[in-house]
């Protein structure tokens, strides 16, 4: 198996790259924060852009299909009452 490394600075392959994409890092950001690849001379950020692609985050693929990553019941306050506590105690 031949490797190709994406990030020469930390040793980051393309394979881990599509790992960490498969695991949900969807934006170089966030590839970043779980290798370092694309953090010092940043030459492989273009690199690391096209491997993640249009269809690489699990995530924005059900973005695409109108499905939602968050379910709106749950950014629902819990306690209506919650509002009249804090107007309460001011």
């Amino acid at each position: 198996m031949c490797r190709v490394f994406v990030c020469s600075c930390f040793g980051v392959t393309d394979q881990q790259i599509k790992e960490h994409a498969a695991a949900g890092a969807c934006t170089p950001r966030q590839i970043a924060s779980v290798s370092k690849a694309g953090t010092d001379c940043g030459s492989c950020v273009r690199t690391i852009q096209g491997l993640l692609g249009r269809g690489a985050c699990p995530r924005r693929a059900l973005i695409e299909q109108g499905e939602t990553a968050l379910d709106p019941a749950a950014l629902a306050d819990p306690s209506p009452l919650a509002g009249a506590r804090l107007s309460e105690a001011a």
